[in-house]
């Protein structure tokens, strides 16, 4: 299946969000499901509020500024459930490797 440049970052912004939903909510965790580099998925982060998906950094109290977990504190339009019905789909069409 090959999707377009448009489709494809609209997909890896529901992806990345699906994760952050799943546990898979630091940066470093993120970069291991997906194998994407570090800047995009930092873009990726910071993009999702295009969406308007809300999406906040949490540090953990006690510990570095930089250590922490995403939350998503809004779906804006979006439908988690629809998200875990269609992930693995999602995922296919980005060519990341399964969540496991």
């Amino acid at each position: 299946m090959t999707i377009s440049k448009t489709q494809s970052s609209f997909y890896r912004r529901l992806y990345v969000a699906y994760l952050v939903a799943k546990d898979v909510d630091s940066l470093p965790a993120i970069i291991e499901a997906t194998g994407m580099p570090r800047r995009t998925a930092q873009d990726t982060l910071a993009a999702l509020t295009e969406l308007d998906i809300d999406c906040s950094f949490e540090p953990t109290p006690g510990k570095p500024h930089n250590i922490g977990q995403y939350v998503i504190r809004d779906w804006g339009p979006f439908d988690p459930d629809w998200l875990d019905q269609h992930a693995e789909r999602l995922c296919k069409a980005l060519d990341y490797p399964p969540l496991t």
